[in-house]
């Protein structure tokens, strides 16, 4: 081999290093970003990473000298490969055995104090972007939460800006029929569930009654695998009376701790030590209209650790 064979390869060896180094650094300055993206239209913290994954594998391929806008392309690859995986999410939720929650996280401080972040990862929220189809999600989660351009979100879900503005004016008009109808602040949220934590843990049926809304709706998700209701269970006196009525059954020792759940105060309950439910709630207008109490151990995992989210 000659010396200037040698160099030239090496030349070479160092160019596609430095590609490499750059593809990297990409990456990892704007995981959080798009772990966030990809939780908000799937639901699921799991199929997230997995879509992160495959975001990397594509990102690894790509010629950076092509790419005008890094942070851009990155959020196009891993909202492809989201709707591509919330298609088949669809099909999975199918055969779910009972109600199908998306999976809690437990979340940094700072998720809670950007407002429109912590709100469009609620748990109730996050219901409410299952009832639109997979376009219109991906759609709403780039405007409305991520604020990108129409020209952007419409190479990212290969549409024209022209039906993109149309199906975002349909989706933002679905969601605002369904989202929770008054703004509570931080403290009353914590405020009422206190209150529900007191009457809980000392089975007081009226102190129940008395923050849960008349037509408060339970769900649960035990995925099959733990016990929970199968379907929603509607009105607080039903729900009082069911939650007070089991737990006072219950041949362990329970324990509830105030937990910051997707950006939102929750409770997290432990049976005999061990992790076995996470109850996140909804409120409107200072009382609490949902529960939605997460059973499945296998969405359970990321509540061992804080999660960031970033916009």
């Amino acid at each position: 081999m000659t010396s200037e064979n040698s160099g030239r390869e090496q030349d070479g060896a160092t160019g596609g290093g430095a590609a490499a180094d750059a593809a990297t650094e990409a990456f990892v300055a704007h995981r959080n970003l798009l772990f966030t993206v990809a939780y908000e239209m799937l639901g699921s913290a799991a199929d997230a990473e997995d879509v992160l994954q495959e975001t990397w594998l594509k990102w690894a391929g790509v010629d950076l000298g092509t790419v005008r806008d890094r942070r851009a392309y990155l959020v196009r690859i891993t909202t492809r490969q989201a709707l591509n995986r919330l298609r088949t999410l669809g099909r999975r939720k199918e055969s779910y055995v009972g109600s199908w929650l998306p999976e809690p996280l437990l979340t940094t401080p700072d998720v809670a104090e950007d407002v429109e972040l912590a709100d469009s990862v609620s748990m109730a929220m996050m219901l409410v972007m299952e009832t639109l189809a997979p376009t219109e999600r991906a759609v709403f989660v780039l405007r409305e939460v991520f604020d990108l351009g129409y020209d952007e979100i419409a190479e990212a879900v290969e549409k024209s800006p022209a039906a993109v503005r149309q199906i975002a004016h349909r989706a933002r008009a679905h969601v605002a029929a369904r989202r929770p109808r008054g703004e509570v602040s931080a403290t009353e949220s914590r405020e009422a569930l206190s209150a529900f934590q007191r009457a809980v843990e000392t089975g007081d049926l009226q102190g129940l009654l008395d923050v849960l809304s008349p037509d408060v709706v339970l769900l649960g998700d035990g995925g099959g695998i733990k016990q929970a209701v199968l379907r929603p269970v509607i009105g607080a006196d039903k729900v009082a009376r069911l939650m007070l009525g089991g737990l006072s059954k219950l041949p362990v020792v329970m324990t509830m701790d105030p937990a910051q759940v997707n950006g939102h105060p929750a409770l997290v309950v432990r049976l005999d030590g061990e992790l076995d439910t996470v109850v996140a709630v909804r409120f409107d207008e200072g009382r609490i209209t949902g529960l939605y109490a997460v059973r499945n151990p296998e969405k359970l995992s990321y509540m061992g650790g804080e999660t960031t989210l970033h916009r």
